[in-house]
């Protein structure tokens, strides 16, 4: 039988005053009726109040000891994490305004407190991303005829290729993203730095302050990026990303507009564009800014070959400054760039508030001295401890366990959820001495999952005083919000920490710690030992593989799959944790595509679309990956053969079958469409997956009859093909 600890006692309000009642014809029997509303009752209500208050406090005693073993087991909660995300910001003002930088954890306070991560300067011109798109099938045909005139017309030796300058990032965010390498001609994006008028002074001045106005200083210009975020194929080996090989650049617009000048980079939080960050890029001087001509009467080669986009409309083209673009260090080695947006005037921000200097309290000079920081979900990385001693304030280091460390080492432990620190006894570390202040110099705290805000609920920064104000725009959700872990869910993450003691050993070690990340949900996961996915090898000694599947609440295709940002985080919190010789992966799914077709016998005919769409449910769900999918309800089993017998027997149990024809099964294939299933030697229809497969219904058919079915709907897939040739702007035709 299960252990559940007894109440001490489990007596509530109304049994004791039921007992007190019970007991008046013993103690006072002139006593003959009790009503409520009596002074007598009243009396005895509030002694039961006071009975019962007392009794809740009894049975915390349970509670304050499985805390208590929780703090021997030294197993803090989980702090809470913080949303973060990107901003653009840009001049509340009209007309030009001078460049002005915005210190780092410059604040935001609603919807909820948010700082940002680095200064941003705000640069006297906006931005527009381009790209030298690559024409569709219909424009294609309208360009037919005209390429070759503009080959000969522009002394092209080699094949044309036209391209249609395309604005994207206009609307915000373009959650599907786009892929530079494969949608653009050159595989570049290219950002116009726009002036706030297309007054030829104005965009003088621009210029100027770009170039570092009057002290020749020079700008730096934050860039945030956002890669999109896409599936994770099941033979991608995940870890740590490479960075995209990309060169940063600026127009200098002079000679036949086609220099350009590398851009130093300063940092660069997006890695290589491989996760959500900030370029910091360092600007020229203004005789290295410039933008070429884009009237084609003024210079008939504008937007060809290697220079700019070509702006047709007058009014843009007039508010140029300059042009920023990233390109591949080589042509043709990125195979995809997928951006979800781009922009200047960036910074990341966290949900996190900043701390400055404050007393915590004062040491006693007794041992394990503990204080309490004010705060809860304390950053570890910028909490600093400082403490009085003689010489003055000394900063002490933090550590995890302050049991390991020598003795008069200044040292301190954190509890981060809980907001405490705790020093040492004098053996293993030093104590803070009677009377000495134990200060914070810095800290920060924050987080939680009401973080995790849509795009667009930021739209202003803290007013900063002497700084001009300033309008937000938030083009991307924040993500990355968790709130800080219960004591429940602490307690029941104990168990599987005494076994692997962090520490990924066994399967179940594994297991167990994929499905525990911090700041991950996780729907299912599953170990394949001595498995290679990207070769398909079994049975390779050494080789642990992963495969994790996220959370959906759907129950039929597409099936979920996993992103890369996901992956990511389990292979980091896992690769930390595995054995030396162990060779990690971890993978998304690998999805087999199958059709269906069932024909049912029905009951009752007053019930007919109700009983099909039942039959309809159940299959999907018996085919589904996550529970309560499965014949288990533990989702479909890794490997497991789809059988039109296991099919046939779900379906004859939901209420209203009366029969099931034989259900016919499809294979997709790789033309597209759907191929039956054959019978095989047994008399059976059946589908055989490999060890790492699962089977995803694509397409399945229910109806009424005998006899099921040959036929499924089909869908197709469409490929992006790129080529070789100069790129040569175009203008299509619109109906």
């Amino acid at each position: 039988m299960p252990i559940r600890p007894p109440a001490l006692d489990d007596r509530s309000f109304d049994d004791l005053v039921t007992d007190l009642i019970a007991r008046i014809p013993s103690h006072t029997p002139e006593w003959k009726n009790p009503q409520p509303g009596d002074p007598g009752r009243t009396l005895l209500e509030l002694f039961a109040w006071l009975g019962d208050t007392i009794l809740y406090r009894a049975n915390l005693i349970p509670e304050r000891q499985r805390l208590a073993f929780l703090r021997l087991l030294d197993l803090p909660l989980r702090p809470a994490q913080p949303a973060r995300g990107l901003i653009s910001i840009a001049s509340a003002e009209k007309g030009l305004v001078p460049a002005v930088t915005f210190p780092v954890l410059s604040r935001i306070e609603q919807p909820f407190p948010f700082e940002t991560l680095s200064e941003v300067t705000l640069l006297p011109v906006e931005s527009q991303c381009y790209i030298k798109r690559r024409p569709t099938p219909f424009e294609q045909g309208q360009l037919g005829g005209l390429l070759p005139d503009l080959q000969k017309l522009y002394q092209i030796a080699s094949q044309a290729q036209g391209y249609v300058t395309t604005p994207v990032f206009t609307s915000g965010a373009e959650m599907a993203g786009i892929d530079i390498a494969q949608q653009a001609v050159d595989g570049c994006l290219w950002l116009a730095l726009l002036a706030p008028d297309p007054d030829p002074a104005t965009v003088a001045a621009a210029r100027a302050q770009l170039g570092g106005g009057s002290d020749n200083r020079g700008e730096v210009v934050n860039v945030g990026i956002a890669p999109a975020v896409r599936t994770a194929l099941f033979y991608e080996e995940i870890g740590v990303r490479a960075p995209l090989p990309i060169v940063w650049e600026i127009c200098t617009g002079r000679g036949d507009g086609n220099e350009y000048l590398p851009l130093r980079v300063l940092s660069d939080t997006s890695r290589g564009v491989t996760q959500t960050g900030v370029v910091r890029l360092a600007l020229p001087g203004v005789d290295d800014i410039g933008a070429p001509e884009n009237d084609v009467t003024a210079h008939y080669r504008a937007g060809v070959g290697d220079r700019p986009p070509r702006i047709d409309d007058p009014l843009t083209a007039g508010r140029l400054v300059g042009w920023l673009r990233a390109r591949p260090q080589k042509p043709g080695t990125i195979g995809s760039m997928a951006i979800s947006w781009a922009g200047t005037n960036a910074v990341e921000i966290e949900q996190r508030r900043s701390f400055g200097r404050q007393t915590v309290g004062r040491g006693t000079g007794a041992s394990g001295q503990k204080f309490s920081l004010g705060q809860t979900s304390i950053d570890p990385a910028t909490l600093v401890v400082q403490v009085e001693e003689e010489t003055g304030l000394q900063t002490w280091r933090q550590v995890p366990e302050i049991g390991a460390t020598a003795r008069g080492e200044r040292a301190y432990a954190l509890d981060s959820e809980a907001g405490t620190i705790r020093f040492g006894n004098g053996v293993n570390g030093k104590v803070p001495g009677e009377g000495r202040a134990v200060q914070v110099a810095m800290m920060r705290s924050g987080g939680g999952i009401r973080g995790n805000l849509p795009s667009g609920s930021i739209t202003k920064l803290a007013n900063i005083p002497g700084l001009p104000k300033v309008k937000v725009t938030q083009p991307l959700p924040l993500v990355g919000g968790t709130d800080a872990e219960s004591l429940a869910q602490a307690e029941a993450r104990i168990p599987a920490t005494l076994r692997h003691r962090e520490r990924a050993v066994t399967r179940t070690d594994y297991a167990e710690l994929a499905a525990a990340v911090p700041g991950v949900q996780v729907g299912r996961v599953e170990v394949i030992e001595r498995f290679r996915p990207h070769q398909r090898l079994e049975n390779m000694p050494g080789a642990v593989s992963v495969m994790a599947i996220p959370p959906s609440n759907r129950a039929q295709a597409p099936a979920p799959r996993p992103d890369r940002p996901l992956l990511e985080s389990i292979y980091r919190w896992l690769d930390r944790r595995r054995p030396l010789s162990t060779e990690l992966y971890v993978v998304g799914t690998d999805y087999v595509p199958i059709g269906i077709s069932v024909a049912v016998e029905i009951t009752d005919s007053d019930r007919r679309e109700a009983i099909l769409d039942a039959v309809t449910a159940t299959v999907h769900r018996l085919l589904w990956p996550l529970p309560p999918g499965g014949a288990e309800g533990r989702g479909w089993p890794l490997g497991g053969t789809v059988d039109e017998r296991l099919v046939e027997s779900i379906v004859s149990r939901v209420p209203g079958v009366f029969t099931v024809a034989p259900v016919k099964l499809f294979r997709r294939v790789a033309e597209g469409g759907w191929l039956p299933v054959a019978v095989d030697l047994a008399g059976r229809r059946t589908i055989t997956l490999e060890s790492w497969q699962l089977p995803e219904l694509v397409s399945l058919g229910v109806g009424e009859g005998s006899e099921a079915s040959d036929r499924l709907p089909d869908t197709g897939l469409a490929d992006v093909a790129g080529g070789d040739a100069v790129p040569v702007p175009v203008v299509p035709e619109h109906c």
